[in-house]
């Protein structure tokens, strides 16, 4: 790989480990090469290369999620490739490969705009976008990010670099928006932005004790709330760490988090039944810039070890409320950091204008279980999720989520897409990847 202009990188090389280093520091990448490009070229000759030694293709720019190890393949690390270009007359961003959230907001913010950006700013924006991307500010009432991609530029397994739209490859286009990483490595990716420069947002955290009447009180609450409002429940038991501040310190507790897109006097009166739900042990709610956003579910910037897998709910009656309580309240023996669940409906449900590859419309909830712990601790941090997901199995929908998916669940792609997607994800794959080249994922097969 003479022709590559960024650095090309072999174990034991000076940078290798900083490269292969992932977010989840439960997962190790061990590659035989990793490409770190500085243009499309680069990337070009990466996938060039792997292809005439038969070696899979893994796409990496943070690691918040991983399958397997790499061992024996070509990494190509995307950060270098992290230029933002905003359109304020257009609304739209372009965005590299390697850019991450944080990027976006603070560009966009400087001229009042706003993406559909996750709960977290340190995650890259296309492997987010590409399985779906479940906005906690606007997606209610903007729906998925996916919806909002306008073109891709990518570099399928063929070297062959291409514009990808609506018009252009409408197929590809489709797969690419929810198929995840399973059709080439994205060098480029154009999206909407929205004219949101504040919210009314933060999080109410009550004692754990009070699961239940908060839990009660939220799921009777939000139903009746507008699109502009995007709310969740969680329930966090949170390590002792001192960048925590004092109250949350080594505390369990049920937290009510919000972000509405309207005036804080009309967001402080809508939220008020709720800060009457229980005894309040930390308000953060109230006006804030949008670059702000990252505040209000207040995640790690730096990397953790964990395991974390997802579900969605096609239902959330009282006796799912109840078997919740009992499985992650006061009685509870769990060892979860976070069980969180997020009311959706609204804009995730309707069809977009250019209709893709998300499978999770119509479900009302996303679930989640997070456990934090070193990978020595694999089993116990394993059955603390399952213990979770598992116990509200009678209300699970029968579509996932990739983006809140474990690698345990690589192989069940037919299961996360249901049959009728996945038949044609197969057969978009046939048409692009017929090698099964980028299959370092929650992987689509190529079409037989």
């Amino acid at each position: 790989m003479a022709a590559v202009a960024g650095s090309v990188l072999l174990p034991g090389d000076a940078g290798y480990d900083d490269e292969r280093a992932v977010f989840n520091l439960n997962y190790e990448l061990v590659p035989a090469v990793i490409v770190v490009p500085e243009s499309v070229a680069d990337v070009q000759a990466a996938v060039t290369f792997a292809a005439a030694q038969h070696r899979p293709v893994l796409v990496k720019t943070t690691g918040h999620q991983m399958v397997g190890q790499a061992a024996g393949a070509v990494v190509i690390a995307t950060r270098r490739m992290n230029e933002v270009v905003i359109d304020a007359v257009g609304r739209t961003a372009r965005v590299g490969g390697g850019a991450l959230w944080s990027d976006v907001v603070e560009e966009a913010a400087k001229v009042g705009l706003a993406p559909l950006n996750g709960s977290s700013l340190t995650v890259g924006v296309v492997g987010y976008t590409l399985g779906g991307g479940l906005s906690p500010t606007l997606g209610r009432s903007h729906g998925y990010a996916a919806d909002h991609v306008r073109s891709v530029d990518v570099v399928t397994a063929d070297g062959e670099l291409r514009h990808v739209d609506a018009e252009s490859e409408p197929e590809l286009f489709w797969a690419l928006r929810g198929g995840k990483g399973n059709f080439g490595v994205v060098t480029a990716l154009e999206f909407n932005l929205f004219p949101v420069p504040r919210l009314y947002g933060g999080g109410i955290y009550f004692p754990g004790e009070r699961m239940a009447d908060v839990l009660r009180a939220w799921t009777a609450w939000h139903p009746r709330t507008p699109e502009t409002m995007v709310s969740s429940f969680a329930v966090l038991r949170l390590p002792p760490l001192p960048e925590l501040p004092e109250p949350l310190r080594g505390a369990f507790l049920a937290t009510v988090r919000f972000a509405y897109n309207g005036t804080a006097e009309d967001g402080e009166r809508m939220i008020a039944p709720l800060r009457t739900a229980a005894p309040v042990v930390l308000d953060t709610v109230g006006d804030m810039p949008y670059t702000e956003v990252a505040s209000i579910h207040n995640e790690p910037t730096d990397p953790v070890p964990y395991y974390e897998r997802g579900i969605m709910l096609r239902e959330f009656p009282a006796q799912a409320q109840d078997k919740l309580v009992e499985l992650v309240g006061p009685g509870a023996k769990t060892g979860l950091w976070i069980a969180e669940l997020r009311a959706l409906g609204g804009a995730w449900d309707r069809e977009p204008a250019v209709s893709n590859a998300v499978a999770t419309r119509g479900l009302p909830y996303s679930l989640l279980g997070i456990s934090v712990g070193p990978l020595s601790q694999e089993q116990r941090l394993k059955g603390s999720v399952a213990e979770l997901l598992d116990g509200m199995e009678p209300w699970r929908g029968d579509r996932r989520l990739v983006n809140h998916l474990a690698p345990d669940e690589a192989t069940d792609a037919a299961a996360i897409y249901g049959p009728e997607r996945y038949e044609r994800l197969a057969s978009v794959k046939k048409t692009y990847d017929p090698t099964n080249m980028f299959r370092l994922n929650h992987n689509v097969v190529p079409a037989a």
